[in-house]
């Protein structure tokens, strides 16, 4: 056992020996030079490995910081786009809708000249098409419309203004069993009576012998006190010899956007191209000189019917 005295002494002798040490090691490394540095660098060489070891948690936890810190951003950066994306395919959305209703709006306006005629636009509201009843309500607001007014969509004739109220009014579509409208074959200029039998397809009658329809012939309204004329009906289409019926132009089973038009002057019809169906329509055909059985001619007089192929 050391004493006290002993270790008094000892360390108050610790300061001078570590300064004396001091001294001598910065006079040994001027007096040897390069002794001292090819101690220092055998030194640093030996110690290298330990140096390695002790900064390589820092190192790593450094790495692990910067993932953590990517990572982070990349979860802001993706809720920032998914945000954008839905605020785009909303706008998307809403442009799209913008775009079919500027196209409906800009096909109705294809009637004829804006300066030569009265008309009032409305939106389907209601489609009261049954068994017995072929109509439409229509929203005009506080536009003053006339009973017997022709309604049209953006390739043809829908029906006449049946019914007449503050802000609604109802169109009695051309297929209905009520409607009755006089109509002019374009090809041979003959007037024959569009006549509704709450079938897809009106029928054709009191056409004048001499000049029976023709198949594929258009038809379009024809004109006197009362009625506007021109209006593009559809074309004709024969179920059986002796039979014609009217294939219509407007897309009576899905209305959205109809005019009305008032007065009793001439309307240009909007171009063929856009109003003439292009597939034949799907209605049961029959051999030419072959009469149609008793049940096709009663079911045209069924008013819960319809006619469609085989």
């Amino acid at each position: 056992m050391i004493s006290i005295h002993t270790r008094q002494l000892l360390s108050g002798l610790v300061l001078p020996v570590m300064v004396f040490l001091a001294v001598g090691v910065m006079l040994a490394g001027q007096i040897w030079s390069g002794r001292a540095i090819q101690l220092r660098m055998a030194a640093a060489r030996e110690m290298g490995p330990v140096y390695q070891g002790l900064l390589f948690p820092q190192k790593q936890f450094y790495k692990w910081q910067l993932t953590l810190q990517g990572v982070g951003d990349l979860l802001a950066a993706n809720a920032r786009l998914r945000k954008e994306n839905r605020q785009l395919a909303y706008w998307y959305g809403e442009a799209q809708t913008l775009r079919q209703e500027n196209a409906r709006l800009k096909a109705v306006l294809h009637w004829g000249a804006e300066d030569t005629r009265d008309y009032v636009s409305g939106w389907v509201v209601r489609d009261e098409s049954g068994p017995y009843l072929r109509a439409v309500l229509l929203q005009v607001g506080d536009h003053q419309v006339q009973q017997g007014s022709l309604a049209v969509d953006a390739v043809g004739l829908v029906g006449r203004v049946s019914e007449v109220g503050a802000h609604v009014v109802r169109v009695l579509l051309i297929e209905d069993a009520a409607s009755r409208i006089p109509v002019t074959l374009q090809n041979s200029g003959g007037d024959a009576m569009m006549i509704g039998d709450n079938t897809p397809y009106p029928r054709l009658m009191y056409y004048s012998q001499s000049l029976r329809p023709e198949e594929g012939e258009h038809i379009v309204t024809r004109g006197q006190t009362g009625l506007t004329g021109g209006v593009a009906v559809g074309h004709v289409h024969y179920l059986s010899p002796g039979q014609p019926v009217v294939v219509p132009d407007a897309a009576l089973e899905r209305l959205e956007l109809v005019r009305i038009f008032d007065g009793d002057f001439m309307l240009e019809a909007p171009p063929s191209a856009g109003r003439v169906r292009e597939k034949p329509p799907l209605l049961p055909d029959h051999h030419d000189g072959e009469a149609p059985s008793n049940w096709q001619n009663l079911r045209r007089f069924l008013p819960f019917s319809s006619l469609r192929n085989g």
